[in-house]
């Protein structure tokens, strides 16, 4: 229990103990600037409210770096301990080990993201035209690229759903449907309920799946994720005996990644307008962006913070956000004058509860790429595609991971899948400014 205090103390300081200010935004609306009004009010389209809420929420967080920084330099510092007492080399090197993943997954990950740094920059370069703005700085991240009206009731979300996953063949589409027909899920909020969405199961079981849906496209998206979860789930237990159907996290986010992959590709196809075409090619790109690069940037930080405790050098608050301020503004093209960060906010990391979850993150990305690098193999090889795709979630916890994966024809310790997720990215960027230009040439034709 003593190991774990840290994580419980920086649990009760993030959900309980600051007093979160309220601020009014510019059409009249207070919110509280807790972890949900920010998350909801820094997508303003309204630029001043943006800052106002970045500078509001960071400033509170900065009154609580230094408890803060002692919180999480307690934990990194037991973990170090922990690791060193077992005999691994690193608090890496015993993460890696429990699913014995190869050392260069996370390494050619951290490598190939960074490499790919100019991507992500024409991508910020990209929601600068749109969003009309000269200089992006940091708060300019989060609002949507285009507006999207449309409603997508929970019955309308199924559909649409069971419509897109046709790709993946009869089969799935009736165990989809049979499952969806059931009681197995709670819907919608409610007081008192967790927030988020998740999917949870036992061998003697069905899956349950908990949302808060929302009749937006977010709500339409976390419905296929969580379904790709129940359809792992499925899949394995159909194939699996008690022993091996439970499968790794290093492979649990694959089939809900490439699940919410599919669904965007067949909502752009079917978009009614240029704008609504572009809303999802939006979604997408922001989802690489936040997956992707995101979660790698914390993975990096992270190992950073623990190679500096295995050194013997200690770790503050001023010290922890020097070390991630360095990090963001590299992955953001600061010094180049791509997105320009402020110095308050490189204390980011205050308000990251992943990071008491020991090198957990990177895992994100390594299940983005390869739920990207299957998809594309479902879309380039047809039935051939759909069929290794299935085998892959049928396999549960049969072999290691990665020996499952690179069965699969996905070898995350080499750079071909990252790179897959590299062309994705840019392709879906080459149609979006190919959209932008019509639209330009449509509007100077009717003027």
């Amino acid at each position: 229990q003593s190991f774990g205090s840290p994580t419980t103390t920086y649990q009760m300081l993030a959900n309980s103990d600051i007093p979160w200010p309220t601020v009014t935004m510019s059409d009249g609306e207070e919110i509280r600037m807790d972890s949900p009004g920010y998350g909801r009010a820094r997508a303003s389209q309204n630029r001043e409210d943006r800052k106002m809420v970045f500078d509001t929420f960071w400033g509170k967080w900065k009154e609580y770096r230094n408890a803060t920084g002692l919180v999480l330099a307690n934990h990194i510092q037991t973990q170090a301990a922990l690791a060193k007492a077992r005999n691994f080399d690193s608090v890496l090197d015993r993460e890696l080990f429990q699913d014995n993943l190869p050392p260069a997954v996370f390494h050619t990950l951290v490598e190939e993201v960074n490499k790919a740094l100019p991507t992500l920059h024409r991508y910020f370069k990209l929601r600068a035209r749109m969003l009309g703005i000269e200089q992006m700085h940091y708060y300019d991240i989060y609002p949507p690229l285009v507006s999207l009206d449309k409603q997508f009731d929970y019955e309308t979300s199924k559909q649409i759903t069971l419509d897109a996953m046709s790709i993946l063949g009869e089969d799935w589409v009736a165990l989809q449907k049979a499952g969806m027909e059931q009681r197995w899920t709670h819907v919608y909020p409610q007081q008192g309920k967790r927030p988020g969405a998740y999917q949870w199961g036992t061998y003697d079981s069905h899956p349950y799946l908990l949302l808060n849906h929302t009749d937006d496209y977010a709500g339409l998206s976390t419905l296929a994720h969580e379904w790709g979860h129940a359809m792992h789930t499925l899949y394995s237990k159909q194939a699996q005996p008690y022993e091996t159907y439970g499968y790794a996290t290093f492979i649990a986010e694959i089939p809900s990644t490439s699940l919410e992959l599919i669904l965007q590709d067949y909502m752009s196809k079917n978009a009614e307008t240029i704008d609504e075409q572009m809303f999802y090619l939006g979604e997408a790109l922001e989802g690489m962006r936040g997956t992707f690069y995101r979660q790698t940037m914390f993975a990096e930080f992270e190992l950073a913070l623990y190679e500096t405790v295995e050194r013997g050098e200690a770790l503050s608050g001023e010290g922890i956000s020097k070390i991630y301020g360095d990090i963001l503004k590299r992955y953001h093209g600061h010094d180049e004058g791509v997105v320009l960060i402020d110095e308050l906010y490189t204390n980011e990391w205050l308000f990251i509860p992943h990071f008491y979850r020991n090198m957990y993150v990177f895992q994100y990305a390594t299940s983005k790429t390869a739920g990207t690098a299957l998809y594309e193999k479902i879309v380039n090889e047809g039935e051939d595609g759909v069929e290794n795709y299935k085998n892959l979630l049928k396999a549960g916890g049969s072999d290691y991971p990665y020996k499952l994966l690179v069965n699969a024809g996905v070898d995350l310790a080499q750079p071909e899948p990252y790179e897959a997720i590299v062309r994705k990215m840019n392709a879906i960027m080459d149609e979006m400014e190919r959209l932008l230009d019509v639209k330009q040439s449509m509007s100077q034709t009717t003027n």
